[in-house]
């Protein structure tokens, strides 16, 4: 705990001096209402200092004679065509190193201390295309299950916002 509070002390003085953008850069689109709205909960909570943006990439149309390594290479293209530059790359991919909440509270410390924006990109059924993982610098698996890919948009929002109500010693996480 100790750790964390000196992280909620630090966080302050990063806010000052740092603003960071977090994108959420998914394959997807069309979402069902309910994602949208769960999406929108959780971002609109987090400060203008941490502002979470979500990028949706075209999904590749899929038919049963679909040339799937070919969708998934199209879709990286997309992906990485819509990465800021000078961003810090975080893949959301099942072999990802899985965060405890304060893990991910850390992580965002060192990003807002970075001054370099993030992106966390998640891939399409697939997952990410080869040429994605390799510009990830860190990979976050959510859980070694598989979840919808509209759920896991409302997870990684609530997570981030929960991640930076730990920053700032905010009940929420309590």
């Amino acid at each position: 705990m100790a750790t964390i509070r000196l992280h909620c002390i630090t966080s302050l003085f990063s806010c000052i001096l740092h603003r960071m953008q977090i994108n959420l850069i998914s394959v997807g689109n069309r979402m069902p209402g309910w994602v949208q709205q769960g999406y929108d909960e959780y971002a609109k909570r987090l400060p203008r200092e941490c502002e979470l943006v979500l990028k949706e990439i075209a999904p590749g149309k899929r038919t049963k004679n679909s040339d799937v390594a070919r969708i998934v290479k199209e879709e990286g293209e997309r992906m990485i065509a819509a990465i800021p530059q000078s961003t810090h790359i975080v893949t959301l991919d099942i072999p990802g190193k899985p965060w405890t909440t304060p893990e991910l509270a850390e992580a965002m410390q060192r990003w807002l201390e970075s001054g370099q924006h993030v992106s966390l990109l998640i891939g399409g059924p697939e997952g990410l295309a080869d040429s994605v993982k390799q510009l990830a610098r860190e990979s976050w698996s959510l859980s070694k299950l598989t979840f919808p890919h509209p759920l896991v948009r409302i997870v990684v929002a609530e997570q981030l916002y929960r991640a930076w109500s730990i920053l700032h010693n905010h009940p929420y996480h309590r």
